[in-house]
């Protein structure tokens, strides 16, 4: 609770109206370089744990824009939104008001990699950030752009140890200083953009790159290693140029899941929300791609671009003949404009009106705003400390496409993190870490620093080994209490609505558990529901909830006077009841995986044609690597929790056949292990 009164104290001291002619005279606790989803979620962070901050941004009118696609969360990014809500950031109740169609993805699999998704009104999302930073207790934000770094020794006697005392504003505008500074610069670190044969500078269009300073101190002062990797956007197409009739619409979910735990229900109500439009690319896609490729220089480059989210050429360079869905998406309930998912391109302009009219629905199609590539630098993440401070750098956090990750959710949840243990540091309070065990944000973080990149990185559930304990469902529980009690990040009153869901659930559990008897007087209680004959044991109401078709409110009915008081958590009593035992088993075959870390690998395993279920990528990439264990085959980037334990099973049971058979099952010695197994950071790329 001392970081709490610390917080107190310090908010009682300083406001957000400092002006912009001060900013000189102070030493700020932390200065947040970038307005875009890492440096919103990281300048706020910082302000919640009682740092004086200052936030620098080109455009205050820009802070919170969607620059690419108008949407937020899916499959694995709808956790990290969960789970930055839960730390009271600001992404989830952003998309609450400013959502116009709502829909969980992936509901034909496990809650737990259910994927909560919303179409966003640009507009509204725009407005809502900036009205939330701007009225921020402790929080300056100003206009400006920033040229260097300030760097002085850390320690005289130690050499390449740095300190960064703050920042130099470009074009004569003097210095800044303060105890630690965050760069969120996204896209703009000496970023270009594409479009054809042309390119220029830019980190988005109509905004200038960041200084070229920034990048020389990061590389030449500091000593760090950048890499350069590349993004796109499709183009702006024209709404009453379509034709909805030749596409198939989707129509949102007829209850919208809000986002934040704060939030029972969304700003858009159910009836004015807007659907979806889905349509394929056609044979005349592929030949306007190739036919355009000589005048395409951005993907005629070396430079690594998203393997997940490819533009529409790598599509069709990578997967000739294949059909590739487009998705029309809304960018807004007045807006006029439909944003064509899946159709990022760098062509020419004339290029891509002849290729968008080759899709079913868009062969009168007109542009408003061609697509376009962007290349910029970003920092080898293993450069980092789990707390996203440069190891080599005292007081300088790095968050967001910096650090080799693509889209706004993975930048955001950055951003919190590096801007809350900035604030700590800045407090003389000690860092903090995340367990890949206990979220999602640990398991994003623990892969860039550990792992590094070799091209962006994007969030999936199969990233996570415990993914059924982390689910969208529970992220409160799993850190609003902790982001209150041990972080400094969570008010009084979210705190409190957490521990008020804690105790109903728990008690709601214990209900259920206090219901006992036979499967056959289940039956007869509840009906026809398949509950199993063959159970000779009594039954729970927690068990029999794990039955596919009993919900809570069946069970509330069957017994009123001691379940009907949790109906409210009816929802997520079903999911706590479904993975309950999924969980423990889990949490078994992990240590077990762990324990296992130094099995030793035969080296004539086919691993292109290994009868197990790995991803064509996870197989290229044990087949190029060729791991001699199992702990090394954990470290190489791409791999899964998943395919680990995968393949540690596909051992187990090859040396049990080969035992049998009486062949040698020894592994190389292994000192013949790749000695380059570490530098997470491929040459090449630098």
């Amino acid at each position: 609770m001392l970081v709490r009164r610390l917080r107190v104290l310090r908010k009682s001291l300083f406001n957000c109206g400092v002006q912009a002619a001060d900013i000189h005279t102070q030493l700020y606790d932390v200065i947040v370089v970038g307005g875009g989803h890492a440096g919103t979620e990281a300048a706020a962070a910082a302000s919640r744990v009682g740092a004086n901050t200052l936030l620098i941004t080109q455009k205050i009118q820009t802070i919170g824009a969607l620059s690419c696609n108008p949407s937020l969360g899916g499959v694995g990014k709808g956790h990290l939104v969960k789970e930055i809500d839960a730390l009271d950031g600001v992404m989830g109740r952003a998309g609450d008001w400013a959502g116009i169609h709502f829909s969980i993805l992936n509901r034909s699999k496990g809650p737990a990699v259910w994927g909560p998704r919303a179409q966003l009104d640009r507009q509204r999302y725009r407005h809502f950030i900036q009205s939330e930073l701007l009225s921020t207790p402790m929080l300056t934000v100003i206009e400006g752009s920033v040229e260097d770094l300030l760097v002085s020794a850390a320690d005289p006697e130690k050499p390449g140890r740095h300190k960064v005392d703050g920042i130099r504003l470009a074009h004569g505008g003097g210095e800044v200083h303060s105890r630690s500074v965050v760069l969120t610069t996204g896209t703009f670190l000496s970023g270009s953009l594409f479009m054809g044969q042309n390119s220029s500078p830019g980190g988005r269009i109509g905004d200038p790159p960041s200084c070229a300073g920034l990048s020389h101190s990061l590389k030449e002062i500091l000593g760090l290693k950048v890499g350069r990797l590349r993004t796109g956007t499709p183009p702006r197409i024209l709404k009453d140029t379509v034709d909805f009739s030749l596409t198939d619409t989707r129509l949102p979910d007829s209850k919208p899941t809000p986002f934040s735990f704060m939030n029972t229900h969304t700003h858009c109500k159910p009836e004015e929300q807007l659907p979806c439009y889905l349509t394929y690319t056609t044979a005349g896609v592929e030949r306007m791609v190739r036919e355009s490729i000589q005048n395409n220089s951005h993907i005629q480059q070396d430079t690594k671009g998203p393997r997940y989210c490819p533009s529409i050429e790598s599509k069709v360079l990578r997967f000739p003949g294949r059909q590739h869905q487009v998705w029309l998406e809304p960018e807004g309930l007045t807006s006029d404009l439909m944003y064509p998912q899946g159709l990022s391109m760098t062509m020419p302009p004339d290029n891509q009106l002849c290729l968008i009219r080759e899709i079913p629905g868009l062969q009168r199609a007109e542009i408003q705003t061609p697509g376009y590539g962007v290349q910029y630098d970003f920092v080898c993440p293993t450069q980092l400390f789990p707390w996203l401070q440069v190891k080599n750098a005292q007081g300088l956090f790095l968050a967001g496409q910096i650090n080799g990750t693509t889209g706004y959710e993975e930048a955001a949840a950055q951003g919190l993190w590096a801007g809350l243990n900035a604030g700590r540091t800045s407090l003389s309070l000690r860092p903090l870490s995340l367990s890949r065990t206990h979220s999602y944000i640990g398991v994003l973080i623990d892969d860039l620093v550990g792992r590094g990149v070799t091209e962006p990185y994007r969030m999936f559930t199969s990233r996570a080994e415990f993914r059924t304990s982390l689910r969208p469902d529970n992220a409160d529980l799993r850190l609003t209490l902790r982001g209150f009690e041990e972080m400094g990040c969570v008010s009084e009153q979210r705190y409190n609505e957490a521990l008020r869901v804690r105790k109903s659930l728990n008690e709601a559990l214990s209900a259920l558990q206090s219901v006992s008897m036979s499967a056959s007087r289940w039956r007869d209680k509840l009906g026809d529901f398949n509950i199993s004959e063959t159970k000779s044991t009594n039954l729970n109401g927690e068990e029999v909830l794990q039955y596919k078709k009993v919900s809570f409110h069946v069970l509330a009915t069957a017994f009123p006077e001691i379940l009907s008081p949790y109906l409210e958590f009816s929802e997520r009593l079903k999911v706590e009841a479904l993975y309950r035992p999924h969980c423990e088993k889990q949490k078994r075959e992990m240590e077990r995986m762990q324990a296992e870390e130094s099995l030793c690998l035969p080296q004539d395993i086919d691993y292109l044609t290994l009868p197990v279920s790995l991803s064509q990528e996870v197989r290229e990439i044990l087949d190029r690597a060729r791991p001699n264990t199992l702990g090394a085959a954990t470290r190489l980037p791409g791999i899964t929790p998943a395919a680990i334990v995968h393949l540690l099973n596909y051992v187990h049971r090859d040396k049990h056949r080969n035992h049998g058979a009486g062949k040698d099952v020894s592994c190389f010695d292994e000192t013949q292990e790749n000695p380059h197994k570490h530098d997470q950071c491929p040459k090449e790329v630098f």
